[in-house]
């Protein structure tokens, strides 16, 4: 497996991590749950762990695209340039959970703060994740790609052509 193949593996990850973690932590202070509070603390470390991942190995699939023949160099850039933002934001988020996690064990009342402003955060991060995706989505997935639809020969033809028809 190489680094290209990785980055499509992990950047599923931080997107599916945040917002599962957010929906866990939710819950968790709705049900007023320590356990199921650190469970998403936990999840949210693991997705920031995998951002970084996929972070790192984004220079080589870039490397893998740039030169594939209807590859637009621009949406590369976008997402690339985006997922700096995704990366400090879901590194927030992690830290914010690190540090929940240790507020939690020792029965801090700074604790039940951290509960709350890591949960915005896991929101804002996952904003940013799946923004980020779907930029990286738009280099090689034609079909989500604005302006075009795939014609039942195969093709592409642009929303213009599809009016006509």
């Amino acid at each position: 497996m190489d680094q290209t193949h990785l980055h499509l593996l992990i950047t599923h990850l931080p997107i599916f991590g945040s917002l599962i973690g957010a929906i866990l932590l939710g819950y968790g202070i709705w049900r007023k749950s320590d356990t199921t509070i650190l469970a998403s603390y936990y999840l949210f470390i693991v997705s920031t762990i995998g951002t970084i991942i996929a972070y790192i190995t984004g220079e080589a699939a870039e490397e893998t695209v740039e030169n594939i023949q209807g590859i637009s160099e621009s949406v590369i850039e976008q997402h690339a340039d985006f997922a700096l933002f995704a990366l400090i934001g879901i590194i927030i988020l992690g830290v914010s959970a690190l540090v929940g996690v240790f507020a939690s064990r020792k029965n801090s009342p700074f604790s039940k703060v951290m509960t709350m402003v890591t949960l915005f955060l896991s929101l804002l991060s996952f904003a940013l994740v799946a923004r980020t995706g779907y930029l990286g989505g738009q280099i090689r997935h034609t079909e989500i790609t604005s302006g075009t639809n795939q014609n039942p020969a195969g093709g592409e033809q642009s929303e213009a052509e599809s009016d006509e028809e």
